[in-house]
């Protein structure tokens, strides 16, 4: 096919032209602030704390330094009495401000059955859970992460979780603080069981933390997971 001489020189300009802003495009595309701003999670460090290579006051500054992350989600069982220790969390805190790393959330665990169906069981549950939430408002979190075990059946568990998820929501929004429920085993982590029970809660400040590679409700052997 023959080309005249002035689409010849058309097409040149344009690729001239291309050729010009691609710089400017990838300055701008690298510059762009992300959608989605990446965290690290304290327990991909589990190994190293528990052999106690570092602690939890070392968490942050480690998270900035070594991989460059500036948001952090704690683990409760890192710093399980420290809770209500102010003197402590001023200093996590301030380590984080020195770094510039912001807190996000706390991932709790040990502090009783949300979805018990007893309700003094529950209700102490979500009392425990308290001292976290207020942690966590302290540290500049916007979020804490439970758990909605309880024993007895699916339909038992789910609506003692329900109950005791809208108990610990009302207390958590007055701090300003989302309640998310991780599928962390057991009924949890069916799919449908846990979008229903967050469905029925209803709450603004209640959600669901999907671990994409928990949902598995049974092992081989059929026990439940």
């Amino acid at each position: 096919m023959s080309v005249s001489r002035r689409q010849f020189l058309k097409h040149t300009a344009a690729v001239a032209a291309t050729a010009a802003l691609a710089p400017q495009l990838a300055a701008e595309a690298v510059s762009a602030k992300p959608y989605f701003e990446i965290s690290l999670a304290e327990w991909s460090l589990h190994k190293a704390l528990f052999a106690n290579k570092m602690t939890n006051l070392d968490f942050p500054v480690m998270a900035k330094k070594d991989f460059g992350i500036s948001v952090v989600e704690y683990v409760n069982q890192f710093f399980k009495d420290k809770a209500e220790d102010k003197k402590y969390l001023s200093e996590l805190l301030q380590r984080c401000q020195d770094n510039g790393v912001r807190n996000h959330l706390i991932m709790v665990d040990g502090e009783g059955d949300l979805g018990a169906p007893d309700d003094a069981e529950r209700q102490k549950a979500v009392e425990n859970h308290h001292k976290w939430v207020d942690a966590a408002h302290y540290l500049g979190c916007t979020t804490v992460r439970v758990n909605a075990f309880g024993k007895g059946s699916a339909t038992e568990v789910q609506q003692a979780a329900v109950e005791g998820l809208s108990r610990l929501s009302a207390y958590a929004q007055k701090a300003g603080l989302n309640v998310i429920v991780e599928n962390h085993g057991s009924y949890t982590s069916d799919g449908k069981w846990l979008l229903s029970t967050i469905r029925q809660v209803g709450k603004p400040n209640v959600g669901i933390l999907p671990d994409f590679g928990n949902f598995c409700i049974r092992r081989d052997t059929g026990e439940l997971y």
